[in-house]
C-alpha cells in the first residue's frame, strides 16, 4: 500500500492507504479527526469541507494520495487552544447552527470565503454557500454569522 504524508493542523502525519482511500476517510479513520463529516458521499452537501493548501475543498471528492505533501486544515485546527476561531465564535454567537452536522463544513467554507472576499455581500455569501447544505437553519443565521465574522476577521 502507498504511504501518504501531509501536514494536518500544523502537524506532520503519514500513513499507509489503499489507492482508493478518500481524504475524508484518511482524516476520520487514520487520524481520528472526526470533525470533518461525511454526509452525502456525492459531493453535494459540503459537510466534508477542509482546507487544502489554504483553499476549501470537499474531502470526499479527492483521494488521500492527492493530498500527499499538502497542508490540510480541518475544523479541529481552526481554534487556538481554548479560543475559538472568529468564524466559530460568530456561528456560536449568532446561532448559525442547530443540529451541528453541517457546521464544520459550513465554517470551513465561510473562512475561505472571508479570506478571498472579506467584504462579501449577502448575495455573494449565499452564492458561496450553494455547495453546503443545511437542513435545519434556513441559512439566515449562518449568513448573519458570516457577516459578523467578516468584521472581526479583517480587524
Amino acid at each position: 500500500m502507498p504511504t501518504v504524508s501531509m501536514t494536518v493542523n500544523g502537524k506532520k502525519v503519514s500513513g499507509e492507504v489503499e489507492g482508493r482511500t478518500l481524504l475524508v476517510q484518511f482524516l476520520r479513520e487514520n487520524l481520528r479527526l472526526t470533525g470533518t463529516h461525511v454526509g452525502c458521499d456525492t459531493s453535494q452537501c459540503g459537510a466534508c469541507v477542509v482546507h487544502l493548501n489554504g483553499d476549501s475543498v470537499k474531502s470526499c471528492t479527492m483521494l488521500a494520495a492527492q493530498a500527499d505533501g499538502a497542508e490540510v486544515t480541518t475544523i479541529e485546527g481552526l481554534a487556538d487552544g481554548e479560543t475559538l476561531h472568529p468564524m466559530q465564535e460568530a456561528f456560536r454567537e449568532h446561532h448559525g447552527l442547530q443540529c451541528g452536522f453541517c457546521t464544520p463544513g459550513m465554517v470551513m467554507s465561510a473562512v475561505d470565503l472571508v479570506k478571498k472576499n472579506p467584504k462579501a455581500s449577502e448575495a455573494e455569501i449565499r452564492e458561496w454557500l450553494e455547495g453546503n447544505i443545511c437542513r435545519c437553519t434556513g441559512y439566515h443565521n449562518i449568513v448573519k454569522a458570516i457577516q459578523h465574522a467578516q468584521t472581526t476577521m479583517s480587524a
